[in-house]
């Protein structure tokens, strides 16, 4: 399987959630592979900025193991700035934050070459560090930004994230304890608490 057939056969699904009133903000919603838009985290951070008067767009990709061996760095982000751009057709805003959480700060690390988030805000939910393709972005990018990882996470790499602090447009909160899916491994009560500080975090930040 190729790239190409990947595509060929599958356009990435979305769902724009709109204000009742014309909006002039936008939060674009990357989720992972397996952590979808209705899962805790990004189902309560569509609600919030939802409330804050942004205009919400689930990017609802999902790929099989089989698919995601198979693709690019590329073809994934040119396809998702694909759908971007068909879902906001004939739009304009001037506020413009993405979130992006897990192989979403895959796609983050290419759309920000796009003249469209020049200005845009970014909240990177555990980072694919392991990645030298997210990690170079990440300290090398001029957006101002939240960085939420946890230091159980398979994917944190605490001397990549000590660097990362070099780039003053970022901000960092890092969960102790926390996995993968910013939980506590075992312990879904105190997981609540662990998401209710999260959210506060993306609360905080600008918007």
């Amino acid at each position: 399987m190729t790239n190409k057939e990947i595509f060929d056969s599958y356009s990435i699904p979305f769902r724009l959630i709109e204000q009742q009133e014309t909006a002039d903000n936008l939060v674009i919603i990357l989720p992972g592979a397996g952590y979808t838009t209705q899962a805790p985290l990004l189902h309560f951070t569509t609600s919030m900025f939802y409330t804050k008067g942004f205009d919400v767009l689930h990017i609802n990709y999902s790929f099989s193991k089989q698919e995601l061996s198979y693709l690019s760095e590329k073809d994934f982000t040119i396809e998702i700035q694909r759908t971007i751009d068909k879902a906001i057709e004939n739009k304009k805003y001037k506020n413009i934050f993405v979130v992006a959480k897990s192989i979403g700060t895959i796609a983050l690390s290419y759309l920000l070459h796009n003249k469209m988030l020049k200005d845009a805000k970014t909240i990177w939910l555990t980072p694919l560090l392991q990645r030298d393709d997210v990690f170079k972005a990440m300290v090398t990018n001029e957006n101002k930004g939240l960085c939420i990882i946890g230091d159980k996470d398979s994917c944190f790499i605490a001397e990549r994230f000590g660097k990362l602090k070099n780039n003053r447009q970022l901000t960092f909160h890092l969960v102790e304890g926390g996995n993968h899916s910013l939980e506590l491994d075992g312990l879904p009560i105190e997981s609540v608490e662990i998401l209710k500080g999260v959210l506060m975090e993306i609360s905080n930040f600008e918007i």
